[in-house]
C-alpha cells in the first residue's frame, strides 16, 4: 500500500507543475491589466509605467513565472496584488470552508446514492424506475438554480436554516452543520442520481453471477449476498464514480460558495479573477489541484482496500 501511495504521489507532481504553468499562460492572455484595475480609469502613462514595473509586470512571461515557483517551492506564494495580502494566509483562512463543503457533499451524495442503488436493485420494480428519473432530474438540474429554490423554501419562507453564511466547526458544530444543509443538498441533486444509479447497475450485474446463485445454495443469508460479496463486487465502478464526482464537485462548490455568499476559495477565485489578480489566482488554483490530488489518493487507497490486486499495480 505504501508503494501506491509513493507512486501516486509522484504522478501528481508533473500535474501540479503542468496546472501552475496553463494557469499562468491563461492568466497572461487573458483580457485585463492588474495595473489598470488598480488604478483605476483615470491615471497617467508614467504612474502605469510605474506601478507595472514595482509589480514586476514589465518583466518577460518566463521570468516572473519562474520567480513565482521559486517562491512556491519554499511556501511562500507571494501577495495579493490588489490588497497586497499573503496568498499562502489567504487561502489557509478560507481553505475550510471549501474542504468542509467539497467532503460533506461526497459523503451525503456516496451514502444516500448507494443506499438508494442497493434498494432499487433489490426491489426493482417501481423504485428502479423511480432511481432512473431521478438520475434524469438531477442532470438536467442546475446547482445555483436548486441552491435559490432551497434558500427561498427553507430560509426564507419556513426560516428553519440559514440563507448566506458559514459557522466554523470550532465555533459550533451546530452551527456548522446549519450552515452546510443547504449548499450541500444543492451540490448533492445530480451526484446523488449518478451513484444511486451506477450502483444499481453494478449490483444488479452482480447478483446475476454465478457465484450468488452458488452462494444462495449453502445457504448463506440474503444480507451477507447483499452487503459482503455483492455490494463489493460492484464498488469499484462506484468509487470511481465518486472519484469523478468530487473533482467534478470542484467546480459546483465555487458556483455555490458564491450564491450561499460563504467565504470559501470559490468566492475568493472568482473575486481575484475579476481583478485579474494573478498571484491570487495561482495560489487558489494550486490549493484546488491539492485537494483533488488528495481525493485521488483517497480513490486509489480505496481500490486498493477493495482489491488486494491494485495495490501492487
Amino acid at each position: 500500500m505504501l508503494r501506491l501511495i509513493l507512486r501516486r504521489v509522484l504522478l501528481s507532481v508533473p500535474l501540479i507543475f503542468a496546472v501552475s504553468i496553463l494557469t499562468f499562460v491563461l492568466q497572461e492572455l487573458a483580457p485585463g491589466d492588474t495595473a489598470q484595475t488598480i488604478l483605476g480609469d483615470n491615471y497617467t502613462e508614467e504612474s502605469y509605467d510605474y506601478l507595472r514595473h514595482r509589480l514586476g509586470l514589465d518583466q518577460p512571461m518566463h521570468e516572473r513565472y519562474l520567480d513565482w515557483l521559486a517562491g512556491a517551492l519554499r511556501g511562500d506564494l507571494g501577495v495579493s496584488a490588489i490588497s497586497g495580502l499573503d496568498v499562502g494566509h489567504q487561502i489557509a483562512a478560507r481553505m475550510g470552508v471549501t474542504v468542509s463543503l467539497a467532503v460533506a457533499a461526497t459523503t451525503v451524495s456516496a451514502i444516500v446514492g448507494v443506499a438508494l442503488g442497493v434498494v432499487s436493485a433489490v426491489r426493482g420494480g417501481l423504485l428502479g424506475r423511480a432511481v432512473d428519473v431521478l438520475s434524469l432530474i438531477g442532470f438536467a438540474t442546475p446547482a445555483f438554480w436548486l441552491g435559490l429554490v432551497l434558500v427561498s423554501v427553507f430560509a426564507v419562507e419556513w426560516r428553519i436554516l440559514p440563507a448566506t453564511g458559514y459557522v466554523p466547526l470550532t465555533t459550533s458544530v451546530g452551527g456548522w452543520l446549519a450552515s452546510l444543509v443547504l449548499p450541500v443538498a444543492a451540490l448533492t441533486s445530480s451526484a446523488v442520481a449518478t451513484i444511486a444509479k451506477q450502483t444499481r447497475d453494478g449490483m444488479l450485474s452482480a447478483l446475476s453471477r454465478d457465484f450468488v446463485h452458488t452462494l444462495r445454495a449453502n445457504g448463506a443469508t440474503e444480507a451477507s449476498i447483499i452487503f459482503r460479496h455483492a455490494l463489493r463486487n460492484a464498488a469499484i465502478p462506484v468509487v470511481t464514480v465518486i472519484g469523478l464526482l468530487f473533482v467534478g464537485l470542484m467546480t459546483g462548490v465555487v458556483v455555490i460558495e458564491v450564491t450561499f455568499g460563504m467565504p470559501g476559495l470559490g468566492s475568493l477565485a472568482l473575486t481575484a479573477i475579476t481583478r485579474h489578480d494573478l498571484p491570487m489566482v495561482q495560489g487558489i488554483v494550486i490549493a484546488f489541484t491539492l485537494i483533488v490530488v488528495v481525493g485521488n489518493l483517497l480513490v486509489d487507497l480505496t481500490y486498493g482496500w477493495l482489491n488486494p490486486k491494485a495495490r501492487v499495480s
